[in-house]
């Protein structure tokens, strides 16, 4: 299944609700091997949720502008 296939039947996706989901691929090239400083990772708002918080959060926006690039 080529990554297309995936990206259009996660975007058929519709909740019960109605509520419809927006994907599209991104074909960008990124550097593989980027280190995160300390102070970098500390500018993340990670989320932990109650139930098994290691492995599910959520990533908020900072508010304070910093763009990571």
């Amino acid at each position: 299944m080529s990554h297309e296939v995936i990206v259009n039947l996660i975007a058929e996706t519709k909740t019960d609700a109605g509520l419809r989901i927006h994907a599209e691929l991104d074909a960008s090239e990124y550097p593989l091997g980027r280190k995160v400083t300390d102070a970098e990772l500390a500018n993340v708002n990670i989320q932990r949720h109650d139930f098994h918080g290691d492995w599910n959060y959520s990533i908020a926006p900072s508010g304070n502008g910093t763009v990571i690039s």
